[in-house]
């Protein structure tokens, strides 16, 4: 079925949410381009999202994001994933409203969340003394800001990322001013 997206879709939520992998397959179902945020960070500066936080700092490396969140929201429409921490800050959940884009959050529950990133070691805010603790403390801290998102879908533990992309592509096509479906054409009666 041919879909037609209207608006980017920036996908928002915690680590381990599934937001790279369950993209992915959105964007492959609707025919679109999926990008990621950090991925086009690093791109651009030729240094990975760790050097960029070791060399120059936090609010160095958030001006940066902004900067390319804006200049990704100017494409034609895709799926875009995010870091955890992008849409904690006002000024990104600005530019994605005035260039037209959406957040859809990818809602996920703190154990469900734990089950997934315990043992990566590519989770450098988990490389602490209380790896669950801190993990807790984001979680709370962050819900109430991903809330604001207009959109939300939740995952569950017995969901496959293809079972995430179909709710994630059910909740957009609700939407028809994001995503509309094309109508097959009526074939026509020549004689």
């Amino acid at each position: 079925m041919p879909f037609d997206l209207h608006k980017t879709v920036v996908l928002v939520g915690m680590m381990g949410a599934g937001k790279t992998a369950v993209g992915t397959v959105v964007a492959r179902k609707l025919g679109v381009p999926f990008l990621d945020l950090d991925g086009e960070i690093e791109a651009a500066s030729n240094l990975t999202i760790a050097e960029l936080f070791a060399r120059y700092g936090e609010e160095y490396f958030r001006e940066k994001e902004t900067q390319v969140l804006s200049r990704l929201l100017e494409d034609p429409p895709h799926i875009l994933s995010t870091g955890g921490g992008a849409y904690m800050f006002a000024r990104n959940r600005r530019v994605i409203a005035q260039k037209g884009g959406v957040a859809l959050w990818l809602q996920a529950e703190l154990n469900l969340l734990w089950a997934r990133v315990r043992y990566k070691s590519t989770r450098p805010l988990l490389q602490t003394e209380d790896p669950y603790g801190t993990l807790k403390a984001l979680h709370d801290k962050r819900e109430p800001i991903y809330a604001m998102a207009p959109l939300r879908v939740r995952s569950f533990s017995n969901y496959t990322v293809d079972d995430m992309a179909k709710q994630v592509v059910t909740s957009l096509a609700r939407h028809p001013d994001i995503l509309s479906v094309q109508q097959p054409k009526a074939k026509s009666d020549a004689r």
